[in-house]
């Protein structure tokens, strides 16, 4: 294995092992240093194995041991292939309409178009050159890697100082799939609730993005740097196709609907296997017992969330625990999030409130910890990635909270 594969592998086990239980507690005689070293790879990867089958089994003998087998099984089976037909079919369509529509947008000019009404708003709220706002419309109309082709466009990264062009992974996250996400949620009856979470993620955007660069700046003073000194012009990032206009509202439409069929796929193992996982750890059984029905489980996120239920009726005004695995979900995937909105609405357990915050931190954390890190990579900045998540991870609960409170202060208003 190469030095470079070992100091790899170094670090993973660093993050994994806060223990050192993959060390040998002896030192090696060869070096001065004394410093512990580490068993050779085929045994720490023997002893990760086996700790996670003890992990595996314990979580999934747990909910045998509570549920039964044959019951727990089922539930897992039933919910995926509900999630599937009820939730991600749904989501999907959304996504292709949407495609279609951010397309057209893109065509005929009207991205152009908000981008320059965003312009003047760029430098004092995110401390970004105003042609920034380009990349934060894209992001809204269609998903976080929207970014990464812009950043590595020179005559989009020629108006980016180093720090402002790394930031951008946390400004761009922050509006990923905006527009998919308030159209779920206003397709479901709650416009007011998802106009007042874009208001939030807006906050939790601002916030991030200045933390990054702060973050950024502190430890890489010379990062306060441009770019590059090339030439280039903004009016050579073009969107535009060749044809007449029937041909390019054609054109537009059916690739914009193909491209939200991407989306659509990519989101089912989020759906099914994070959204099932969290539905089983949310709900409780059914007033039979447990039959091995879809949405039953053993609510442990519940009974967590409702030990402490002050901290989150006051952050995010949540009535019940349940409401928190929509954030701990968004976490990983947005579209794997949307897919407990119905269930939670099919309870009652749902508020305007809640889709706010919902909303908000569905925007801001749109699957960044699955996305940052491949982000910042493809840019060339792979050191900075502990501190985009940080970053990121304040400016979500920021969103969550500003969206809750807007809602409060907007409810006394009106």
């Amino acid at each position: 294995m190469s030095d470079k594969s070992n100091n790899l592998m170094n670090t993973m086990l660093s993050v994994i092992d806060p223990l050192h239980v993959f060390r040998h507690h002896e030192t090696d005689p060869n070096k001065k240093s004394g410093k512990p070293r580490r068993l050779k790879f085929t045994t720490s990867r023997s002893l990760e194995a086996l700790i996670f089958l003890v992990l595996f089994f314990g979580f999934f003998g747990f909910m045998a041991y509570k549920m039964t087998l044959p019951n727990m099984l089922n539930t897992f089976m039933q919910t995926a292939y509900h999630l599937l037909l009820e939730t991600v079919f749904y989501i999907m369509a959304i996504c292709v309409l949407m495609g279609a529509i951010s397309k057209m947008f893109t065509e005929f000019g009207v991205v152009r178009l908000l981008e320059n009404l965003l312009r003047p708003l760029m430098k004092p709220l995110y401390n970004l050159p105003g042609v920034a706002a380009l990349g934060a419309v894209m992001t809204f109309l269609s998903d976080n890697p929207a970014i990464i082709s812009l950043a590595k466009d020179n005559n989009f990264a020629r108006y980016f100082k180093k720090y402002q062009l790394v930031s951008l992974t946390n400004f761009g996250t922050a509006f990923g799939m905006g527009l998919v996400v308030i159209m779920f949620m206003a397709a479901l009856g709650f416009m007011k609730g998802a106009l007042v979470g874009l208001a939030g993620a807006v906050i939790g955007s601002i916030i991030s993005t200045r933390l990054m660069q702060h973050f950024t700046l502190k430890a890489y003073p010379e990062m306060d740097s441009p770019v590059t000194e090339e030439e280039g012009t903004e009016q050579n990032i073009s969107f535009k196709s060749e044809g007449g206009v029937f041909q390019r509202f054609l054109n537009s439409m059916l690739d914009g609907g193909k491209s939200g069929v991407g989306i659509g796929v990519a989101i089912i193992p989020g759906v099914l296997c994070i959204s099932t996982i969290v539905m089983m750890l949310t709900f409780g059984k059914g007033a039979e017992g447990y039959t091995g029905a879809a949405y039953q489980g053993v609510p442990v996120i519940t009974w967590l969330a409702d030990k402490v239920d002050i901290v989150f009726h006051w952050l995010f005004g949540f009535d019940n625990g349940a409401l928190v695995g929509f954030p701990i979900t968004a976490l990983g995937a947005v579209g794997a999030a949307l897919g407990l909105v119905p269930t939670f609405v099919d309870n009652g357990i749902i508020t305007n409130n809640a889709i706010a915050v919902f909303t908000a931190m569905g925007m801001c954390w749109s699957g960044y910890l699955s996305t940052h890190t491949a982000m910042l990579d493809s840019l060339g900045y792979r050191k900075l990635i502990g501190k985009a998540i940080t970053a990121h991870t304040i400016g979500g609960l920021c969103a969550g909270i500003a969206a809750h409170w807007l809602y409060v202060l907007l409810a006394m208003i009106f």
